[in-house]
């Protein structure tokens, strides 16, 4: 019984140290698999790169033709989005439109409508700001009845000037 214990005992001490010594958990193994996982990414770049120039090469004169229109195509259709933002950046300048209400409400990627949201904003701007104002606020105006109705008062209260 005590030979069993004593032989399972050595097999748990060398099992243990098998796990410890195993190449697989080592800092080193793990750089050296790095190392080899970065040149066979590099190697696949390279050829990848490759092929295109290949491909490239084959194409016929049309293909070349009909891709580079595909690109000047995609190109022609992102222009208004790019006058669009520039106009936006504009018009808010020019009308001081505040930056949150710019982003909320001018939200078109077409020109046109972008001058629309922009019109009726300001406009909507320019009914909010109105102030209610009186004509003659702090004229005094003195009339000819004003006169005979200050004599009279004078004349009650003996008040001479």
């Amino acid at each position: 019984m005590s030979e069993q214990t004593a032989e399972a005992t050595t097999t748990e001490a060398e099992a243990t140290t098998e796990q410890q010594t195993k190449p697989t958990e080592t800092v080193d193994f793990w750089k050296q698999k790095a190392r080899e996982q970065e040149k066979r990414a590099k190697d696949n770049a390279t050829a990848a790169q490759r092929l295109a120039e290949i491909e490239d090469a084959q194409k016929s004169e049309s293909e070349k033709v009909a891709e580079r229109l595909a690109k000047a195509d995609a190109e022609v259709a992102t222009v208004p989005a790019k006058v669009a933002d520039a106009l936006r950046a504009h018009l808010v300048a020019l009308h001081e439109i505040d930056k949150d209400d710019a982003e909320l409400f001018l939200t078109a990627t077409e020109p046109d409508l972008l001058l629309k949201q922009v019109t009726r904003l300001v406009g909507q701007s320019d009914k909010r700001k109105k102030t209610n104002t009186v004509p003659r606020e702090g004229q005094t105006s003195s009339t000819s009845g004003d006169d005979d109705v200050r004599e009279f008062a004078r004349g009650i209260f003996k008040r001479s000037e």
